[in-house]
């Protein structure tokens, strides 16, 4: 998918897209709004992964699950809350966390099947109403 940028028009690109027998397709013209989001988290997902990726720069392909990841678990300052929670109506349960023992997982362990689908449920009840606010 492109953005009908040049560089991507031009018989050089057409030769390509026949060779590797690829199907282009052309997203919408220029949307401030949207594309200015979408170059907004790649910028940060750029910077993520210069911080990790090792000195030789050939891992970074292996450290993108681990950059989503920090994004997708932070605290983003315009929302308030984690893209994370704001998928799933909770927030990450890290391993580390998992260890230490929290309130939130000695209720979720001592709960039956059927108490732990009700309490799942009131909490995708909630979403709908962070998601508003978010």
């Amino acid at each position: 998918m492109t953005d009908n940028g040049r560089k991507f028009s031009n018989s050089m690109m057409e030769k390509l897209y026949e060779k590797f027998k690829f199907k282009q397709y052309k997203s919408s013209m220029y949307n401030e709004v949207a594309d200015g989001l979408a170059e907004t988290f790649n910028k940060t997902l750029c910077n993520l992964l210069k911080k990790i990726i090792s000195k030789l720069k050939r891992d970074w392909q292996e450290r993108i699950g681990e950059s989503l990841w920090a994004s997708r678990t932070t605290h983003h300052t315009l929302t308030g809350v984690t893209p994370y929670s704001l998928v799933y109506g909770v927030e990450a349960v890290l391993f580390l966390k998992r260890e230490i023992s929290s309130t939130r997982m000695a209720v979720q362990e001592g709960l039956t099947t059927e108490d732990n689908v009700k309490l799942r449920l009131q909490e995708l009840e909630a979403l709908d109403e962070k998601r508003l606010e978010a």
